[in-house]
């Protein structure tokens, strides 16, 4: 047995084999509670994005002009009638919608899950390229391992958000970049340089990723070298140009309709926590050190920081990481979706800091080996415990409360779900409106809002309607009531 399992390991292409099987499995865990509705972990969110694929499939895909179904002013400070929805380029919703029309036997919910996990394998696959063509394929293999076996990964990269495909054209950019490095061919360069364009567009955090490919670069020209080469400093001038000019084109586009913008200047700084010790336990001990490595994670971690390896690529990915997260401190400490980004670093250390443990010969090798996988076995477990929260349906009532106004409510109506300006329970209703009271009913009503829907009957709105309008359904969980339909007294 043991000579078969050595024959298997030494043969030409096992270690494709063997990330297959890693795809395989990472893609299988990833259908776990697939069809589960948008009322999960970060719902809000998720809806969010979910809504503007829902338009594109209802109203026809109008890239230049996506909207989603919350009209109010919560998110961006001014009344948004027509629901724009001005945020990330809407690559994910285009691919998204695509999908769900070509192949309507599959809801929108799951393709939505489903894109994020093809997504997600092939980051994985990237990932495996890079470290193989930078450090090893044993470091490839493992890196992708954790970063489709972490469980924290393994949620947020089936949600439906658009970071699953920036991650992934991200770390596409990364490994064509390093086509480039390797054969010094342009069309490598300008390649990435549209890849990386693409992923800024979905998400312009993936700019963080540039401090590993400026590492990259270093470590083949040196500084004096690079800035002594006249003709490849054209040549990377014209690459950023590439790169960048998109995202600001798509910016200076978007300021032209400030109702579709959504605050987002608290993300740096809002709040003044960056750097305070609240800081420091959120992203170091909360996130990275409990959530995502499982506390026991830190071992294998440490090592692969501490580990002088052949290339420092995996460090230099690790710090854009950290620079991201200093730069956005706010939103990084409120969101841990937003760690995600730190993944595929976080993913390249574990596997350089296992490879590492497990061969080094400065300890017991017996008992070195068993605390490694014991490591490994608590992160994943812990990690499990955690994340396994994040896929329960906390309040199945809005699902339900939705679905009956649908049967009820014509397309066009406009609803107030109000559930504290949350959109979950405006995206069940399908309709657009209002997640929150924002004003007085009398102008809600003259904005045109038709329906009621509420599953909080404590909520003093709920009593003041109920007296004045007509209850069209009311059940042991939800109330809806009729606004175009007042009580005569």
């Amino acid at each position: 047995m043991i000579n078969l399992v050595k024959r298997l390991l030494n043969y030409k292409y096992s270690e494709y084999l063997i990330l297959l099987a890693i795809l395989v499995f990472g893609f299988t865990l990833r259908l776990y509670k697939i069809e589960s509705p948008i009322a999960d972990w970060h719902s809000w969110r998720q809806a969010d994005t979910a809504s503007v694929t829902r338009n594109f499939v209802d109203q026809g895909i109008n890239l230049l002009y996506p909207t989603y179904h919350d009209i109010s002013s919560i998110q961006t400070g001014s009344y948004n009638p027509r629901g724009y929805r001005f945020v990330e380029f809407p690559l994910y919703n285009f691919i998204h919608a695509i999908l769900t029309k070509s192949i309507p036997f599959l809801t929108l919910e799951v393709w939505g899950r489903l894109l994020s996990a093809i997504f997600a394998c092939s980051s994985a696959l990237f990932i495996f390229l890079i470290a193989k063509d930078l450090i090893d394929k044993k470091t490839g293999i493992l890196a992708a391992f954790f970063f489709l076996f972490i469980p924290y990964n393994i949620y947020f990269s089936r949600v439906i958000l658009p970071e699953p495909l920036a991650i992934c054209l991200g770390l596409a950019a990364i490994w064509i970049f390093i086509l480039f490095i390797k054969t010094e061919k342009y069309a490598y360069l300008y390649l990435s340089a549209l890849v990386f364009a693409l992923s800024m567009l979905v998400k312009p955090f993936t700019f963080f990723y540039s401090v590993a490919l400026i590492y990259l670069l270093w470590k083949k020209y040196g500084f004096g070298k690079l800035l002594d080469n006249g003709k490849l400093l054209i040549r990377l001038s014209i690459a950023m140009s590439i790169a960048l000019l998109p995202f600001f084109v798509w910016r200076i586009w978007v300021n032209q309709h400030p109702t579709g913008i959504p605050h987002f200047n608290w993300a740096f700084n809002g709040d003044k926590i960056r750097f305070r010790p609240a800081f420091w336990r959120w992203i170091f001990g909360e996130r990275l050190g409990y959530l995502i490595l499982g506390i026991w994670g830190i071992v294998p971690f440490i090592y692969g920081i501490l580990k002088k390896p052949k290339n420092f690529f995996p460090h230099f990915f690790f710090l854009g990481g950290i620079l991201y997260v200093i730069t956005f401190a706010t939103a990084s400490v409120r969101h841990d979706y937003y760690q995600t980004f730190l993944i595929p670093a976080v993913s390249l250390i574990l596997a350089c800091g296992t490879i590492y443990f497990w061969e080094s010969k400065e300890f017991n090798r017996i008992f070195s080996r068993l605390l490694l996988i014991f490591s490994i076995l608590m992160m994943l477990g812990i990690g499990a415990y955690q994340v396994k929260e994040y896929y329960k349906i906390n309040h199945p009532e809005i699902i339900a409360a939705g679905q009956a106004l649908d049967q009820i409510a014509q397309r066009d109506d406009l609803v107030v779900a109000s559930y504290n300006g949350d959109t979950a329970f405006l995206y069940q209703t399908k309709r657009f409106g209002w997640p929150v009271v924002e004003e007085s009913f009398a102008t809600l009503i003259k904005k045109g809002a038709k329906y009621f829907v509420s599953v909080n009957f404590t909520d003093p709105d709920v009593a003041y309607l109920s007296e004045r309008y007509k209850t069209v359904k009311k059940t042991n969980t939800y109330i809806i009531i009729d606004l175009a339909s007042p009580i005569k007294k």
